[in-house]
Formats: structure tokens, C-alpha cells, sequence
């Protein structure tokens, strides 16, 4: 499907319709923002101040929303306070979003908005983000995901539309290991470590992982940090604030639209395949309920499913691997995927 269809299918769904957006000022959200605004009948953008999110983050979302031309809400509230977020469990992004979403939805109905929406996109369901599964459970709807919109189109979208958006916009809690306590320390470090990587870096993303005593540089293009005067220069700042290690990730960072994987057949060229691993386990039996009307074939027991997609066919495994098979090529491949993927169902943290 090509990109003006999608944005059409998002358009449908939203039109007329009184709307809460989720909105970070990142580029999913931006992208939906700018559809809701075409064709709601009344649209507000809520963005809540956690603080535990990159400097500048408030003030960059509220330019954006001002440029796109709509009412932007501001909740405060502090995660740090929140016990169950800072002891940083495994589920902590499942109750982070739970509470950021149930929040906008109190605010939203008491305003007369109908509908809760947040710039999810099937590239999502490539990486690890437990907090998908609130959507579900708190009745949040995903246009961007429901039309197939992948994140490369969500790219496409903004540039054809001059639209800006901000680079980081995910919580600086994410780059402390699970199992580490979350404290205001490490918070405050973990952002001047990233705003001073910027300051040399310039445009692009950036991590730094705060893992034991460690800070773990994660960027696009590490060679642009390859010189001599920046390295002694962040090494000498991040050690200054409590670092007692400065590494670079060489490997750089992946995109999830480059997590399919080719598996060449030997027989058949009509039997090419293509995989995707999400990070996480599938719930058989529920995931089996939402294909249900494209005539699935399930065995909870051996924690598989099967069924047709266009002129291919989908094996989803309990592991989280899902395989496409009998398609031409990875963009048809990618199309019979992200066909299936809105109705998979995550098993549940443990």
C-alpha cells in the first residue's frame, strides 16, 4: 500500500471525530497530530512532564503543536515519586505509560473528547516496548499503526509536509539497566551526559546507556566522536558528574525497520521467506481469538500459528518470531507482517 493510501486510512479514522492525542513532539506523534487536525472535529494534544525526559522536551512539543495549530495540554507529574516506577522492574515502561495514559484520559473526558489516540506505528512492534500492551487494556486506538504506517513512512509523511519534530523524545528512565534503582541522580546525569554529546555531535540520536558505574555512548555515526580533543573532552566532563567509565558503541544504532531478516530457500524461488523476532513471547491462544475471521490454523500447544496473507502466508511462534513465506521479495514480505502484527497479542510479564 502506498503512502497517500495510508494517510487516507488514518484520515478516515479520525475524521469528525473529538480527539486526545498523546503527543512528545516526536516524529509519530507529529505525523498524527497533523492528520487529526485535518479531519477531526475537535483535536487537543496532551503531553505529560514526567520528569524523567530530555531537556527541552516541554518547551520543543509546545513549538510543534503551535505550528501544527492546536490547543496543547500540559500535565505534571513526577514518576520518580511512583515506587513501583523507580525500583525498575521489567514491566516499568508498561507502568510508566499506564499511568502518562490514564492520566490523559481523566483530562480528556473532562474535557468532552471521545477518543484517546498515540503515533504507535508497526515499527513498534519490532522493538521491545511493554507499554504497547496499555493500548490495549485502556482502549487507546493506534491509526498509524492500524493503516501499516511504518515508521520510514512517518518520515516521508513530514517531509512532504515540512512538518518539524523533535530527534529525542523517550524517556531518559529507559537507558538505566533493569533492576537499577531509577533515582533523580542518575536522571540528572543521564541528561547532561546527552546534552553534552549533542553539543559536539550536532543532529542525529543519541544514547548514553547509564549501566552500573558505566556511561555507554550510543550514537549513529560513532566515527563523528572519533577525535582526539572530544574524547578527552566528554571523558574528562562524564567522569566529572560521577561516570567512572566513558565507553562508545561502535556498532552504532539500528533502525527496527532493519530487523527482517532474509532466509534464502534452496528449492524455490516461490518459496523465499523473510523473518522478524519481536522481543517478547506471543499469547497463542488470545492472538489466534483477533485472527480469528481470517480463518487462522492454531495449536496453543505447540505455541504456533498459520495462516494466509495476500498470495503469501504467516507462521507466528510463540517465541516471538514470525516468518512470511511464498512472497517476492522483503517489501511484499514486510506487507503480509505488519498484515497480521496489529492483532498480535504479547504475553504478559511475569
Amino acid at each position: 500500500m502506498d503512502l497517500e493510501s495510508k494517510v487516507e486510512r488514518v484520515k478516515t479514522a479520525l475524521r469528525g471525530e473529538r480527539i486526545a492525542v498523546g503527543f512528545s513532539g516526536g516524529a509519530d506523534s507529529t505525523a498524527l497530530l497533523d492528520m487529526a487536525a485535518d479531519v477531526a472535529d475537535t483535536v487537543v494534544a496532551f503531553t505529560v512532564d514526567t520528569g524523567v525526559m530530555p531537556r527541552g522536551f516541554i518547551e520543543g512539543a509546545s513549538g510543534i503543536a503551535r505550528e501544527i495549530g492546536v490547543e496543547h495540554v500540559v500535565l505534571e507529574m513526577n514518576l520518580l515519586e511512583n515506587v513501583e516506577f523507580a525500583k525498575n522492574a521489567a514491566d516499568r515502561c508498561f507502568v510508566c505509560k499506564n499511568i502518562i495514559y490514564s492520566s490523559i484520559i481523566r483530562e480528556a473526558h473532562n474535557r468532552g473528547l471521545d477518543v484517546v489516540a498515540d503515533g504507535t506505528t508497526a515499527s513498534d512492534m519490532f522493538e521491545d516496548r511493554p507499554g504497547v500492551l496499555v493500548n490495549h487494556l485502556l482502549g487507546i486506538r493506534t491509526p498509524l499503526l492500524d493503516a501499516g504506517m511504518k515508521r520510514s513512512d512517518v518520515i516521508e509523511y513530514l517531509r512532504s509536509r515540512g512538518l518539524n519534530y523533535l530527534e529525542e523524545t523517550t524517556c531518559l528512565a529507559t537507558r538505566i539497566r533493569t533492576g537499577e534503582e531509577i533515582t533523580p541522580e542518575r536522571i540528572n546525569r543521564i541528561s547532561y551526559a546527552e546534552s553534552l554529546i549533542r553539543s559536539v555531535y550536532g543532529d542525529g540520536k543519541i544514547r548514553v546507556r547509564h549501566e552500573g558505574e558505566s556511561a555507554i555512548i550510543e550514537v549513529d555515526e560513532p566515527e563523528r566522536l572519533l577525535e582526539t580533543p572530544i574524547i578527552r573532552h566528554l571523558d574528562d566532563e562524564l567522569r566529572a558528574v560521577g561516570f567512572r567509565r566513558v565507553l562508545l558503541d561502535l556498532t552504532g544504532r539500528k533502525t527496527p525497520d532493519e530487523a527482517m531478516i532474509y532466509r534464502p530457500c534452496r528449492d524455490a524461488e516461490s518459496r523465499i521467506m523473510f523473518e522478524v523476532k519481536l522481543p517478547y513471547s506471543i499469547d497463542i491462544a488470545r492472538t489466534c481469538r483477533e485472527l480469528m475471521d481470517r480463518g487462522p490454523r492454531c495449536s496453543e500447544k505447540m505455541g504456533v500459528i498459520m495462516l494466509e496473507a495476500g498470495d503469501g502466508n504467516v507462521t507466528i511462534f510463540r517465541n516471538g518470531k514470525i516468518v512470511a513465506r511464498r512472497v517476492r521479495d522483503q517489501e511484499e514480505a514486510e506487507d503480509v507482517i505488519l498484515e497480521v502484527i496489529p492483532h498480535i497479542m504479547r504475553e504478559p510479564v511475569s
